[in-house]
């Protein structure tokens, strides 16, 4: 059977955006890291750039917790079960600005948060392009 990714975007009242991952198939027992990132997935891991951040760090790669943190990005770590699912959420109190946003990656560790390495979660190991509203 093969592993399942599916995402859901859910425009909540007052601003909110909720942001749904539910994964079937991946190795039981596991952390993973998943961001939104800015653009489509394609044919590299780095196609889709880096994480959406609602106030962009004017460094790239953002790796300063001021930046890249659960409130101004889309943050999905999970561990999976027994079986290999999993589902995250996370709720911010905002909007993606228009085609700003474009894919949902996992990666291979949870997200670190230490200064240097913030928003850090390993190597990607999916993509799912996502058209976000």
């Amino acid at each position: 059977m093969g592993s399942h990714i599916e995402v859901s975007e859910i425009l909540a009242p007052h601003g909110q955006t909720q942001i749904r991952l539910q994964v079937h198939g991946l190795q039981p027992d596991r952390a993973y890291g998943a961001h939104v990132h800015v653009r489509p997935c394609g044919a590299s891991g780095t196609d889709a750039g880096g994480h959406y951040q609602n106030t962009p760090d004017p460094r790239s790669p953002s790796v300063d917790p001021r930046y890249a943190n659960p409130a101004n990005e889309v943050w999905l770590d999970l561990t999976t079960d027994a079986h290999g699912d999993a589902t995250a959420t996370s709720t911010v109190t905002w909007r993606f600005r228009p085609a700003g946003a474009g894919s949902v990656v996992l990666h291979a560790e949870h997200t670190h948060t230490a200064p240097g390495q913030a928003g850090v979660a390993g190597a990607r190991l999916a993509c799912l392009t996502v058209p976000f509203r």
